[in-house]
């Protein structure tokens, strides 16, 4: 079975730092988007920021441009946020997701619906 599980969300004051992880199993971890999405109650849910499991194809939002990083252990299957100088607004539930195989990223944010297996999220909240 094809798992996906977060960990690292929780209660920060603004301008702190948090550290998401998402461990990928049940997956080859290759030639595949990795990509992380947000959720904040009442809206959409958004992309944050994608990469390729190659390493390329690195994006952000705007919103956090600066101040968040996505990287990625291929040999841990793990994918990483780190979230710097956080503020309100980037209080939502936060998902780790990835696409099929051999679907990779590109240099726009692929759709939500692009992303096959998703992760049951973790919560960052920031005051």
């Amino acid at each position: 079975d094809v798992q996906l599980v977060e960990s690292g969300g929780g209660s920060v004051q603004a301008g702190g730092s948090l550290r998401l992880s998402c461990q990928a199993s049940g997956i080859e971890y290759r030639s595949r988007c990795m990509a992380w999405f947000r959720q904040a109650p009442g809206k959409e849910r958004e992309p944050v920021a994608s990469i390729g499991t190659g390493g390329g194809f690195l994006l952000y939002t705007d919103s956090v441009k600066g101040r968040f990083t996505i990287s990625q252990d291929n040999t841990k299957s793990t994918l990483y946020l780190q979230m710097d100088s956080l503020k309100p607004e980037d209080t939502a539930m936060y998902y780790c997701a990835t696409t099929r195989f051999a679907l990779g990223c590109d240099w726009k944010f692929l759709p939500a619906s692009d992303f096959r297996f998703w992760g049951q999220g973790t919560q960052v909240t920031v005051s």
